[in-house]
């Protein structure tokens, strides 16, 4: 283990927990913050189509000029 005299300093019954709490509370964050800051996210979880950007295909290239 790596860090592993990290629980010389802080108990395995205290650590851990504490760690994954602070990636559920990391995650929670994320997602309140996905869903509040844009309008497609909700939409989607509710199941409404979402509208596809489309794109126009290229011209076709030019001939080259004749000499």
């Amino acid at each position: 283990m790596i860090y592993g005299k990290l629980w010389l300093v802080v108990k395995p019954t205290v650590g851990i927990p504490l760690f994954l709490s602070a990636v559920a509370i990391g995650s929670f964050a994320v997602h309140v913050a996905l869903l509040t800051n844009t309008t497609w996210v909700k939409r989607f979880l509710n199941g409404k189509e979402v509208a596809v950007a489309t794109v126009d295909a290229p011209a076709p290239a030019a001939a080259p000029a004749k000499k």
